[in-house]
């Protein structure tokens, strides 16, 4: 199977943040953003693994600054490691304020997303190509996330058994 590029999977896409986004003191629900982020995190594995996927865990959610109606939010999104089946995908969000330009860095995000076969059972993804100095630090960080979350995993499973 022959390797991707990260950049193969490279994604941005920007929307106006709308009044139906928001409550009544006009900051936006982070749910409208979560589902962004899930939306965009499927586009980026998908182009990356060239199958369905499915959104297995939400690492992290961290909402750093608010967002407001009339926002330009944009979201970047790139594979940053692989394995088997299973993918991390890095979502970056960004709220631009229209009438200053002002950008701020306003969350981020990682989820594992895995591929699914003909079958709908995990299919294998090519293996990730990493470009730059930056695509290797995320892929060493994705790789510690992983540890973390299969540690936890373990612990739970063996709490469960009480």
């Amino acid at each position: 199977m022959e390797s991707r590029k990260v950049s193969d999977s490279r994604t941005v896409v920007a929307r106006v943040m709308m009044p139906q986004d928001a409550n009544v003191a006009g900051n936006v629900f982070g749910g409208t953003i979560l589902k962004m982020v899930d939306e965009i995190a499927y586009v980026a594995a998908t182009m990356h693994a060239r199958s369905n996927v499915v959104t297995a865990s939400v690492d992290r959610m961290a909402f750093l600054s608010p967002v407001h109606v009339g926002d330009l939010l944009t979201l970047k999104a790139n594979v940053n490691a692989v394995w088997r089946s299973s993918m991390e995908v890095g979502v970056r969000i960004e709220a631009m304020d229209p009438k200053t330009g002002h950008v701020r860095h306003t969350g981020s995000s990682y989820l594992t997303v895995v591929s699914l076969g003909p079958d709908e059972t995990p299919f294998q993804v090519p293996s990730l190509e990493l470009e730059t100095e930056e695509d290797a630090r995320r892929n060493r960080d994705a790789v510690a996330r992983r540890a973390r979350r299969l540690e936890e995993k373990a612990v739970e499973r063996f709490r469960s058994k009480d």
